[in-house]
């Protein structure tokens, strides 16, 4: 296999952009190509960007599979925070020193990118994307030319992750209704069990938290198009009730949530001091990795009483993709990488190994747990709405619920004020039925 550098979140991503002006000579060897055995060429190093910190390990493992089959090139995988990717990933593409393929946001946070020239469409360079589902295409399109930018990496599901030893510790079982909900929640508290794992502090999972815990009380694919159709907006009493049912459930997370990242949400469920996580299917393997002897099941939050929808769902949405730079020196081998991408064997290899969603056809899922929250899906789907269609303009859905939910739990708004917070926001460049 090659030798490939992985770069640390926020100190690397600044190197790179800074030691990238120090350009070796043109006879000078490419800096990270490394010729693997059978390799009959020239050695090609490739840098691949992405925001999955977590992931950097197995990432590393998946492209050692294609250095196998491809020895002239290397695959430099650069992990970058999520919090500080996008800027950085627009500063590198408009430059010299980004990357030459990069994972790439979905729907409308892909637009600028796509705006700006930054990245090739790929219909005629990858033949395989054919074979793809037109919705999953969708959250990879540009939005005025129709065409896609990138080979889809993943779909994710939200739902709330539990850890089954708290819950036969405590007598507790997966909710059917909305009391139980309640109920499980309150034995855990008087038993002094974080019962939810929330950190509010990063606002992006703030709508996050909402979704799965509330989306089906605001009517979920039904409030999405009765919002497509102009008739109601984010004013809506059943958005609003869901937004108070955010609040009512603070006293279950952390103390002083809005100061709690998000990291340490995760590190508190995985060191089992707390009993749910509402998330991500995308945490499964970082969730089995740092804790590899927790025992984790999940489920969708029965909905409360006088709810829109009579039944729970599960939020879902297509989450990134490959984009190829327009401005790559080695178009011919990002190419052949992002055809590989494309492949039955990447998108098992994500199944197994990253424990997420391929949407490559043929893809099976091994791991029971990821395979459950497949079908609950299939079952109850709804929208990711924040994130699907209010995306497209400036400020996003899911940053105005993130402020908007902060402020809700540290008392300075009241849930008619956040559900305003988004309204006004969008209204920016968003109206109903438009």
């Amino acid at each position: 296999m090659n030798r490939r550098t992985t770069l640390a979140p926020a100190v690397a991503a600044l190197a790179v952009l800074t030691l990238g002006a120090c350009a070796p000579s043109a006879d000078s060897p490419e800096p990270g190509a490394v010729a693997g055995e059978g390799c009959d060429g020239e050695a090609v190093a490739l840098d691949v960007w992405s925001w999955r910190t977590e992931d950097v390990k197995t990432y590393e493992g998946i492209f050692d599979v294609f250095e196998e089959a491809n020895p002239c090139i290397t695959v430099n995988f650069q992990a970058h925070l999520n919090t500080e990717y996008d800027q950085i990933l627009r500063t590198g593409l408009t430059g010299s020193d980004g990357p030459d393929i990069a994972q790439v946001r979905s729907y409308g946070l892909l637009q600028p990118l796509v705006e700006g020239g930054n990245l090739e469409p790929l219909e005629d360079v990858v033949p395989a994307l054919a074979d793809f589902d037109d919705a999953i295409l969708d959250g990879s399109r540009g939005r005025e030319d129709g065409a896609v930018y990138g080979v889809p990496l993943a779909s994710q599901t939200i739902q709330v992750y539990y850890n089954t030893a708290i819950f036969e510790e405590h007598g507790l079982q997966e909710p059917e209704t909305w009391d139980d909900f309640i109920a499980l929640n309150d034995t855990l508290l008087a038993d002094d069990v974080t019962p939810l794992a929330v950190g509010a502090r990063d606002g992006w999972f703030v709508p996050t938290v909402h979704d799965a815990l509330t989306a089906a009380q605001y009517g979920g694919a039904d409030f999405q198009q009765a919002l497509r159709d102009g008739a109601t907006d984010f004013t809506d009493p059943a958005y609003v009730d869901s937004i108070q049912t955010l609040k009512d459930l603070q006293q279950y997370m952390p103390d002083d949530v809005t100061g709690v990242p998000y990291t340490d949400a995760q590190v508190l469920f995985t060191s089992e001091q707390a009993a749910m996580f509402a998330g991500g299917s995308y945490e499964l393997a970082f969730f089995q990795d740092a804790n590899p002897d927790l025992d984790l099941g999940v489920f969708q939050v029965p909905p409360p009483p006088g709810s829109a929808l009579d039944h729970p769902v599960s939020a879902g949405y297509a989450d990134g993709s490959w984009g190829l730079s327009a401005t790559t020196e080695h178009p011919d081998e990002a190419r052949t990488l992002l055809n590989w991408l494309a492949t039955p064997e990447f998108g098992q290899l994500v199944a197994d190994e990253l424990k997420q969603f391929s949407p490559i056809p043929g893809v099976e899922f091994s791991d029971p747990l990821q395979q459950e929250m497949w079908d609950l899906y299939q079952e109850n789907p709804a929208p990711y709405l924040l994130l699907v269609d209010y995306r497209y303009g400036d400020p996003v859905g899911t940053d105005l619920m993130g402020e908007a939910g902060q402020k809700l739990f540290l008392g300075d708004t009241d849930a008619s004020g956040a559900a305003d917070v988004i309204q006004d926001g969008l209204s920016a460049w968003w109206t109903p039925g438009e």
